[in-house]
């Protein structure tokens, strides 16, 4: 009778147990997480919606860091290798040539021009220096062909900044290069539904597993940054086990509720929020 009691206690506590391993966050002392709790952060810098001031310039950041707000951007490389701050994989949206970032050195890349103003694709160090820590930054790292070149080189020129920043990617595995190489930052899983993975070609399988955090043993994120609606219940299980919570991307201020940081467009929130 105490033998099988003893097995049943066993097959509970790894019941229990497993759930626990897989969905568990990173763990994160107070004094990292302290800098991105309660925060808004400028969606691609301070940008306009008529485009006049436009997402990832320079002016953004400017703005931003003035009006004293966090930021978030994103980062890529050049085909020279440059570590330059743009979202979209191809040109085609902000500058009207068809071409991938990847294609362009940073010299022709510096050429173009955002959304037909003067300003000019930065590269992360410029960005950097217009911050200077002026608010907490969120780096995202977009998904390419050569990830491992991109952590390594974003990695190298954060090590030098002396502002308070964290990186995000929705690629679990560039999440899980700074596990590994980069303990010291704060590192957060973007994700989103399913139907937004699939929207944009991904097989259901895989958006799913996305969506629902399924590399999370490999990646283990301090933050979850998850679309602004309904999160799945492992998202949610994961927040519960101590992930910080961000949402994107928010345009109006109740969705600060029930969130430990959001990234905002489109409206002047409070700088923070708790």
């Amino acid at each position: 009778m105490n033998k099988n009691i003893g097995k049943l206690l066993i097959g509970l506590g790894c019941a229990v147990a497993a759930p626990v391993y897989f969905l568990a966050p990173g763990a994160a002392t107070p004094r990292m997480r302290a800098p991105f709790l309660g925060m808004n952060f400028a969606h691609r810098g301070l940008h306009s919606r008529d485009k006049s001031v436009p997402e990832n310039s320079l002016e953004a950041f400017r703005l931003a860091a003035r009006a004293g707000y966090g930021a978030e951007l994103d980062v890529q490389l050049s085909k020279d290798g440059q570590v330059v701050v743009f979202h979209d994989p191809t040109l085609t949206r902000m500058c009207g040539v068809e071409k991938r970032v990847d294609e362009l050195t940073l010299l022709e890349l510096k050429e173009l021009r955002l959304c037909g103003t003067e300003q000019r694709i930065p590269l992360l160090t410029e960005v950097l220096n217009v911050y200077r820590g002026a608010g907490p930054l969120i780096v995202e790292l977009k998904n390419g062909r050569r990830n491992r070149e991109l952590c390594e080189k974003t990695y190298a020129i954060l090590e030098n900044y002396r502002g308070e920043v964290c990186i995000e990617s929705f690629n679990p595995f560039i999440v899980a290069w700074f596990r590994f190489h980069a303990p010291d930052l704060i590192r957060g899983q973007l994700a989103a539904p399913t139907k937004d993975y699939v929207d944009d070609g991904m097989k259901p399988a895989m958006g799913f597993a996305l969506s629902h955090n399924l590399f999370n043993p490999i990646a283990r994120p301090q933050f979850i940054a998850y679309k602004v609606g309904p999160r799945p219940l492992n998202v949610r299980l994961t927040e519960l086990l101590g992930a910080m919570r961000f949402c994107w991307t928010s345009h109006e201020p109740r969705n600060e509720k029930g969130r430990d940081g959001v990234i905002f467009e489109f409206y002047k929130p409070k700088l923070k929020f708790k």
